[in-house]
């Protein structure tokens, strides 16, 4: 037993309020399971366990050092519980992930305030259930209780949806949300930007009757998050011209915004002012200049920035790992991932993300190896890590592994949504994908232009011409998405495939864009199949125009060329593709030998990860093996064909 307690049972035996104080103010009982065992064991023995607050503190701090079991088990001993023992205990189940009996006992409670509400929506809200979360919030108001600003902050923490942010927004006028306080307009800045409502955003910032840096770093950030770059750049000088000194926040953001605009004069100017502020030390800072220089391919520039780093921490390598990856030195990544394992740098959603997008480039195995990992991190949950991880299954073609893998996802974002939608489009399952779209409209999704491309992508490798037209007819009245020249791309293709010519030339006539090549080449080849002579010569015309070095038009019209005879000018096709397409693309095969990729180009060989191979020294040695032992048994069986 420990001395102070030994000390305490002898000179207050039966004091309650000597074990009231104890309970609730002695660190060493609030940090130490085995000071609590040794106290509540004294409390059972004297009968105080029984008491509804004694009871109640020790079912606290049971929760508090992690014994789920004990916790219990001290509710169950109350017979007198009140509202606070309910609500530790419905905490209790939803800090150790026991959702269901979480909602059991919350069904069961004959008293139910705010606090018992707002513990069953973080709960749902905390394992990304936010459909029940919002189910809750809802019941919740029919039962007429009043939502404190608490149950909103919650609410607004775990939006992945516009209208959900609205309708939420909505409740809070509803209710009388004070909504100039700062805090709570900050929060609704920084959730509008998450689903890209940048006007909703600006809106709540102009009402807001004080606003301080967070405020203004929550409105530049959401217009960077949002595609409204050069909005955030103006509100950057409008933040210093009020007289309000930006922070390590703001300059990583107006980075990023520099760096999204592939801007780098901008950027440097931003960068010198970080230097001149003494922000660059800061790891924040410097990770946001390194990814500007990146995305400007000047990544010798990020190198330079990520050595002169004093300090490694994982938003730094995260963002030189990321840098890699963009550059194309997938091995520069690897390489430098290993060596933050080995400084003991824990990886994060990001830096796995990155992993598992250059794992694409090598053998699956990678990719496999680099599952395991994830599984055994703890991040196979997580969506970002589990959406790489259906991206690389699925540009590996396995589909099977990318969809068994989404279906496992608690939580699903848009971009795990439109991920699996184009792999499935792409790996020969439209049928699927088109399904997979119309799930995401049944949850309450709204499809963005990525998730457009994706289904009439489908629809055109599939052959639903219908099921297109009527999506792509929709995209602006229903989704706000103004058609792009991605999809009427889609659209051209998928008119093509279907042999309808004509109004695949009405399409071209009545778009808003000027055709690209990847338009002419859906027509050209079903020119080929479908056109006469004439238009196959005007639409590879076209092509040579827009795209200078694809080979594609000059094969083409040598095979119509060659089908009709025409020999003559079979010869000049072939002769002026000799001449114009000077770098012909060449198609590469590589295995995987242990740690080497052996890489194939045409009759050369390649090593990827070795000096020298000496591959055809060993066929070779081989082959002469193998007559060496075809001439013996010809001469021990007395045969002459060798």
């Amino acid at each position: 037993m420990y001395p102070f307690i030994q000390k305490a049972y002898k000179y207050h035996t039966h004091s309650f309020s000597f074990y009231s104080r104890l309970i609730t103010q002695c660190p060493s009982i609030r940090n130490s399971w085995n000071s609590l065992q040794i106290l509540h064991g004294k409390l059972i023995k004297l009968g105080f366990n029984k008491n509804t607050f004694l009871g109640n503190c020790c079912l606290d701090l049971y929760s508090k050092v992690g014994a789920k079991n004990d916790a219990l088990k001290v509710f169950n001993e109350i017979p007198n519980k009140n509202v606070v023992s309910w609500n530790m205990c419905l905490k209790v189940l939803v800090k150790f992930c026991d959702l269901h009996s979480a909602r059991n006992l919350f069904d069961e409670m004959p008293e139910r305030d705010v606090v018992s509400w707002n513990s069953m929506i973080s709960g749902y809200g905390l394992y990304g259930l936010f459909e029940n979360a919002l189910g809750v919030f809802l019941e919740m108001q029919k039962y007429g209780i009043r939502p404190s600003g608490y149950s909103f902050s919650i609410l607004i923490s775990y939006v992945e949806f516009a209208f959900h942010g609205k309708e939420i927004h909505g409740n809070m006028l509803r209710y009388g949300v004070d909504l100039s306080n700062v805090v709570v307009g900050n929060t609704l800045i920084d959730m509008y930007g998450k689903v890209g409502l940048v006007d909703y955003a600006t809106g709540v910032f102009l009402a807001m009757e004080t606003v301080d840096v967070i405020s203004w770093n929550s409105l530049i950030s959401s217009c960077c998050k949002s595609g409204y770059e050069d909005t955030a750049l103006s509100y950057f000088c409008l933040m210093r011209a009020c007289r309000y000194f930006p922070d390590e926040f703001t300059m990583s953001s107006v980075l990023i915004g520099c760096s999204n605009l592939r801007c780098l004069e901008k950027g440097k100017q931003i960068l010198c002012l970080c230097i001149k502020m003494g922000f660059l030390c800061n790891t924040i800072v410097s990770s946001a200049a390194i990814d500007l220089f990146s995305n400007c391919n000047r990544i010798e520039d990020s190198v330079c920035i990520f050595k002169d780093s004093n300090i490694w921490d994982t938003a730094l390598c995260n963002s030189m790992i990321s840098s890699y990856a963009l550059n194309s030195l997938e091995e520069n990544a690897l390489r430098l991932f290993v060596l933050t394992l080995r400084e003991n740098i824990r990886p994060t959603e990001f830096t796995l993300s990155c992993i598992l997008s250059c794992a694409t480039t090598f053998p699956v195995d990678m990719g496999i190896q680099a599952h395991s990992l994830v599984i055994k991190l703890g991040f196979v949950l997580d969506p970002i890590v589990s959406t790489s991880l259906v991206d690389m299954y699925s540009k590996h073609g396995l589909i099977d592994s990318a969809s068994n893998i989404f279906s496992d996802l608690l939580t699903r974002d848009l971009i795990s949504w439109n991920t699996m939608i184009f792999g499935l489009a792409i790996n020969g399952e439209p049928t699927k994908s088109l399904s997979l779209y119309y799930e995401l409209l049944e949850v309450g999704g709204q499809p963005d232009r990525i998730t457009l491309t994706a289904v009439l992508s489908a629809c055109s490798y599939g052959g639903f011409v219908d099921e297109g037209i009527a999506i792509f007819s929709s995209m602006e009245e229903e989704y706000e998405v103004r058609p792009g020249i991605e999809h009427y791309t889609c659209v051209v293709d998928m008119m093509t495939r279907a042999g309808k010519l004509k109004e695949a030339g009405d399409i071209l006539q009545n778009m808003p864009h000027e055709p690209n090549s990847e338009i002419w080449e859906s027509i050209l080849l079903a020119c080929d199949i479908y056109g006469d002579l004439k238009e196959t010569e005007k639409v590879a015309g076209k092509i040579m125009e827009l795209a200078p070095e694809s080979s594609l038009p000059y094969l083409v019209l040598a095979q119509v060329y060659e089908s009709r005879g025409r020999w003559e000018s079979l010869v000049r096709v072939r002769k002026e593709m000799k001449e114009r397409i000077e770098k012909r693309v060449t198609s590469y095969s590589w295995i995987s030998v242990r740690n080497c990729v052996i890489t194939f180009e045409g009759n050369q060989i390649l090593s990827c990860g070795s000096k020298d191979i000496g591959i055809y020294s060993t066929l070779r040695l081989l082959t002469e093996d193998t007559r060496d032992k075809d001439l013996c048994l010809a001469v021990a069986t007395g045969s002459n064909s060798c």
